[in-house]
This record gives C-alpha cells, structure tokens and sequence, in this order.
C-alpha cells in the first residue's frame, strides 16, 4: 500500500470563483470567435486563443490545476523510464502482425466458405 494516501479535499470558495472565472473566459473566448465573423481568420483564432491561455492561467491556481501540474510532471518523468523499440525491431514487429493478420484472415475466409458450402449448398438443399 503507498503510504502517501492524499485525502479528498474539499474545494474552498476561492477555487470555485477561479474555476468559474477560468469558464468564463473560455466561454468568452468561445463566443468571440463566433461574435467577430468579419474579422480576418488568424485575428479570430488569436481572440479565442487569448480566451483559452487565459483561462488555463487561472485555472493552473486552483487546487485542481496544481494536482494537474504534479501529474503531469510525474508522467514525464515516468515517460523518461519507458525504453523505446529501435527501428529495426519497430518494423520486425509491424512485419510479423501484417502476417499473422493476413494468414487469420485467409484462415476465417475459408471456414466462412466451409461453412456457406455446407449450410446453404447441402443442408438446405435436403429440406426443400
């Protein structure tokens, strides 16, 4: 067991406002783009950007957004650990799957036929 069990806190009123005010400004920079339809196309994206930095700036200083942060620094530094396949093995692998795709599938090709050849060509063919 980890013996660094977080309790579940609760939010208090001050990450809530933040919380709502990171909402809103996401909304606001939704709305924007859609508001300011005339404006040339980069001049709209960089409103609805601004509205998403925004609101993830505020975001990042909430309980919520600080537990994000550690996650993602746990996760790159877990990333660090993974040993990637080298190009060689990566198409060695990508090769054997393509094989045994294509023999399963040649595999359960044939047992359909078996099976169509027996139901429909005899078995029915005896009832009628």
């Amino acid at each position: 067991m980890n013996a660094n069990v977080e309790k579940a806190s609760a939010y208090n009123a001050l990450d809530i406002a933040k919380l709502t005010l990171a909402a809103a400004l996401l909304v606001a920079g939704i709305g924007a783009y859609y508001f300011f339809d005339g404006w040339n196309g980069w001049a709209r994206l960089g409103v609805f950007v601004l509205g998403l930095v925004a609101a993830a700036a505020v975001a990042a200083f909430t309980a919520v957004g600080r537990a994000t942060r550690g996650y993602l620094s746990e996760s790159q530094f877990e990333l660090r650990k993974v040993v990637w396949p080298t190009r060689d093995q990566t198409l060695r692998i990508t090769l054997a799957t393509i094989v045994v795709v294509v023999i399963l599938s040649l595999l359960l090709g044939l047992i359909d036929l078996i099976l169509k050849w027996v139901i429909f060509d005899h078995l029915l063919k005896l009832t009628s």
